[in-house]
């Protein structure tokens, strides 16, 4: 999925080196993405899924690591600026499809986030023609937390919880009477700040070309 960026200035020192310790948890995460999907879609049985959502885990709860280290070793490079969002964006694109291809996500909820990423990359192409640059915002960063916490417990399948009994509807798991994995309420959660996102997206993209020159 595609971060959405806000209107500031970005002043850290960035290098174009690709060798670096944080690049290389970069790549090492970017690995385990297809690994990951491999073992969750292909495999069978509850160990299958532990390992799926080990590697899952993992990939995403060091999402952090590689940017502390390149900011704390003053290696920022621009390599990294562009394949860690990536990888963040592979990682829920993984997971809510090989999610939906097991049966815990309804077909909506991949279809809405993957539409809200077209729109975003439409947004990003947009920007890119008028030269501007958005940094990443609190919303979008917030947005991927929620989300990946919320994917690795459906993977997981754990803990679980008691459904809402309001509405018994494939469409709507957690909402019936069945009982299902905490993670999907994180789902419902980062849809929400994802939509809400995308329009504060929209708002300083708007803003952004209408400063730009010969904006309107």
């Amino acid at each position: 999925m595609v971060e959405e960026r806000a209107a500031q200035p970005d002043r850290e020192e960035v290098h174009h080196t690709i060798y670096s310790v944080a690049n290389l948890v970069t790549i090492v995460r970017l690995l385990m993405v297809p690994f990951f999907f491999t073992v969750l879609v292909g495999g069978e049985g509850e160990r299958s899924r532990l390992a799926a959502f080990l590697i899952y885990a993992i990939a995403a709860s060091t999402d952090w690591l590689d940017g502390q280290i390149a900011r704390r070793t003053n290696t920022v490079t621009q390599f990294g600026k562009i394949v860690d969002p990536l990888v963040d964006r592979l990682l829920l694109a993984s997971g809510v499809v090989g999610l939906y291809l097991i049966g815990e996500l309804p077909l909506w909820v991949p279809v809405v986030l993957v539409l809200r990423d077209v729109y975003l990359l439409y947004g990003a192409y947009v920007l890119e023609r008028h030269r501007i640059i958005l940094p990443v915002t609190y919303a979008g960063k917030l947005t991927t937390a929620v989300l990946l916490v919320g994917f690795s417990s459906l993977i997981a399948g754990w803990p679980q919880m008691p459904g809402l009994g309001m509405v018994d509807s494939g469409w709507l798991p957690g909402f019936g009477g069945q009982a299902v994995a905490a993670g999907i309420w994180f789902a419902y959660v980062g849809i929400a700040l994802s939509v809400s996102a995308a329009a504060q997206y929209t708002i300083h993209a708007r803003r952004a070309i209408a400063g730009a020159p010969g904006g309107g």
